[in-house]
This record gives structure tokens, C-alpha cells and sequence, in this order.
């Protein structure tokens, strides 16, 4: 998002930013309110633009509310509709958006979950209620798997939690990803994800590996299901519930035999969709932002470059697992083709030396007129960059093209 700001003519500081990113302040804490007011008072900064979601959750919009700076993403009420996912899950059965079947347990029903696990033959999907990173959530293919994601769940989270037993659904996923003030949505275009660690969708859930658009396979009969069935009902469900809505608004959705269903919502720009959705954007994000807080948003359309873009993520080695060593230095940004970017995630500068701070350490995206094209040149420039046990997924953008078939 700083990067696509700086282009479309904002000065951007991050709060609290990365090892890549100009203007970082990484003295300066996402959630601490009083702090980033005095920053905006500082350097006349007039527009906050949301990128986590732990900001919005503890009421950012809510804080800055009635004073000269704007925020760009939802109240607090509006957050919960990414984080709880028990909440998230009421919400659409409210206002009939085509979802998966669901049951509620709370941390002391442990053994009932269990029992429910077991009459679905552990053809379930785990969900914890809270926000987890990314990480809360486990698809399970047997009794023993989803017993054994209760017991994690059980272990990380000490006291009371509410988590959900879903219906495992079957299909492809896709991302639709909007600009929206509660009333009219502009979408991004559809975009994939690649969620779990390994090639072939093995392994553990990750907050995701690398991410293509658009979808060649979402096309406008898709699209318009998707529109029927989750984004219209969303959009009116938003408007009952009266909640002052301005910002991203995320639809995580299944392309199943009996159509799309939501999976989930995110209430920001989902990562690592946006490292490929936001340089296919050939309109101004900055302009959508100030026409959604403007109530201008009916005005606007959304142009797209032409050709694919796909987004590789380099991870430290261990992820996603709750520690593993980083401090390691980074080499071969500077090897890169002029064409790649290299977006910074979990990066740092120390004693003037690039290192990695985190799990997902970097986002490298290439462009091409066809998907492989782009495929082969974003792994062909990965391999120069380097750094200790630097692990990169093998085939994001790769999967077999699906034949969709079903009641639609």
C-alpha cells in the first residue's frame, strides 16, 4: 500500500514499517492511539490508510472519529466481522450469505466438539474465534486430524475461547477483495491464494505462501454468482446492521458444486493478495480511498493493467511455527530484474544490514502477457535473493485449472 500510494502522489509514513520501506517508524506502535495522533499532528498528516487488522479491531476509526484526520477502514463494530468468527458467521447467517453449515463450542465443550468431529468422520474445518495471524484456522481430513487440532487449540489458547466446527467444503478458492462505504462496493480483481506451507496444498495453514491474478477461471458467470449470493447480501447486511463501513472489505470464497460459498471475511487488504492486486491496478488507490470517505464512491471505476501478476512469498525457515531463529542478513535485492518488485514484510535494518525479522520475510512479484510467463520469471529472479534458510513454496500459480460444474 505504500508503494501504490508514493506512485498515485502521497507522502506515506509507515507506522511502524520494515527494513524496505521508506519513512518507517518503527518506534511507533499500530495500536497505540495517542502516539500515531501526536505523530499526525506533527507532520500535518491528514489520512490514516489501515493495513493490520489488530488497529481496527481495537477501534482505530473509532479513536480518530470526530477529529480532522480520516481513517480509511471500518469502526470497531465493523472489524468484528474478521475478528470473531463466531460473530462473523451469525452475521451471515442474518442476511443469507451463502456460507459452509457451522456449530459454536466454547473452550469447556471440548469433548462435545469431539463427538461432533467424529459423526462428521472429521470432514471439518477448525476455526478459533479470535484473530490468529492467519494461523486459527485447521482443515482437517480425519477424526485423529481434527482431534489433534482441538488439543493445539487447546494448548495455545489458555482460558475461555469460543471456536466453530464448520463442514469441510470442496472446490477451488478465490479472493474477492473490495473497496467499499457500506453501501456500493468497487472489486479488485479475483485473485488466488496459496494458504498452506507445501506444494500440492499440504501442510500446515500459513497467513499464506504467494497469491496471482486475476483468476482466468473466474469469469462472468462466477463473478455474478458471487455477486447474487455473498456480496449483494453482505452489502445489505451492512446497511440493516447500521455500521459505519469505509474501508477494504475481503470475500474469502469456495467455488463448490452447489456454487460459492464464503469462507470468511477479512476487513483490510488480505497479504499476500495485495502484493499482486494493487500493481494490476492501473486506477488511483488514493483517489478510491478519498471517494469512499467522500461518499463519492458511485463516481469511481477501477481500471486493470493487462496480463497476470504473481507473488512469491520468501519465508524463514520454521515458519509457521510459533518460534524459529531470524537476524539473518539478506543479499541479491540488488540482482533483481528492473521488472521485479520486492515488497518487505518481516525485514529489518541493523548496523545498516538488511536482515529478517520475521516468518514471511519478503513478497516478490513478476508481470507477464500469460500466466506462465509470469510464473517463470518471478521463480527465475527468486533464486537470487538470498538469506539462511529461506524457503519459498514451488508452484504458486500452478494449480491445474478446475472444471466447475454444479448448481450454479
Amino acid at each position: 500500500m505504500a508503494w501504490k500510494l508514493t506512485r498515485d502522489g502521497a507522502t506515506v509514513h509507515v507506522l511502524p514499517g520494515n527494513g524496505g520501506i521508506p519513512n518507517s517508524h518503527p518506534e511507533i506502535s499500530a495500536t497505540d492511539f495517542p502516539a500515531i495522533q501526536s505523530f499526525c499532528e506533527a507532520n500535518d498528516v491528514k489520512l490514516i490508510v489501515v493495513g493490520p487488522e489488530a488497529p481496527l479491531a481495537a477501534g482505530v476509526t473509532d479513536y480518530f472519529a470526530g477529529s480532522d484526520i480520516r481513517v480509511f477502514g471500518p469502526s470497531r463494530a465493523g472489524a468484528t466481522l474478521e475478528s470473531s468468527k463466531v460473530w462473523s458467521k451469525d452475521f451471515m447467517r442474518r442476511h443469507g450469505v451463502a456460507t459452509a453449515m457451522s456449530w459454536q463450542y466454547r473452550s469447556d465443550k471440548l469433548d462435545e466438539a469431539r463427538a461432533k468431529a467424529v459423526e462428521l468422520d472429521g470432514q471439518v474445518v477448525v476455526k478459533y474465534d479470535g484473530l490468529a495471524a492467519g494461523k486459527g484456522v485447521y482443515v482437517c481430513s480425519s477424526v485423529e486430524e481434527a482431534h489433534a487440532a482441538l488439543d493445539e487449540l487447546a494448548a495455545l489458547h489458555t482460558g475461555w475461547f469460543s471456536f466453530l466446527l464448520e463442514e469441510k467444503l470442496t472446490g477451488p478458492e478465490i479472493s474477492i477483495i473490495g473497496v467499499t462505504d457500506g453501501n456500493r462496493v468497487r472489486l479488485l480483481a479475483p485473485s488466488q491464494d496459496h494458504k498452506q506451507l507445501l506444494a500440492g496444498d499440504q501442510g500446515p495453514n500459513t497467513g499464506g505462501m504467494g497469491a496471482y491474478c486475476p483468476v482466468p477461471f473466474a469469469d462472468d458467470n462466477v463473478l455474478a454468482a458471487i455477486r447474487t449470493s455473498i456480496v449483494d447480501p453482505t452489502l445489505l447486511g451492512l446497511q440493516n446492521e447500521q455500521f459505519d463501513f469505509k474501508g477494504f472489505l475481503y470475500f474469502g470464497i469456495m467455488l463448490t458444486p452447489q456454487g460459492p460459498k464464503l469462507l470468511e471475511y477479512n476487513v483490510r487488504l488480505g497479504d499476500p493478495e495485495a502484493e499482486v492486486l494493487l500493481p494490476s491496478m492501473e486506477s488511483s488507490l488514493l483517489e478510491l480511498i478519498e471517494a469512499t470517505l467522500d461518499g463519492t464512491l458511485a463516481q469511481t471505476t477501477v481500471w486493470q493493467r493487462p496480463g497476470y501478476y504473481v507473488g512469491v512469498v520468501l519465508a524463514s525457515g520454521g515458519y509457521p511455527a510459533a518460534q524459529f531463529p531470524t537476524g539473518f542478513p539478506i543479499s541479491g535485492l540488488d540482482q533483481l530484474h528492473p521488472s521485479i518488485l520486492a515488497f518487505h514484510g518481516a525485514t529489518r535494518q541493523h548496523d545498516g544490514e538488511l536482515v529478517t525479522s520475521g516468518g514471511r520475510v519478503m513478497v516478490l512479484v513478476g508481470h507477464g502477457n500469460e500466466l506462465e510467463e509470469a510464473v517463470n520469471h518471478v521463480y527465475r529472479e527468486a533464486e537470487r535473493v538470498k538469506f539462511k534458510d529461506v524457503y519459498i513454496r514451488t508452484d504458486i500459480g500452478q494449480r491445474p485449472e478446475p472444471t466447475l460444474a454444479g448448481n450454479w
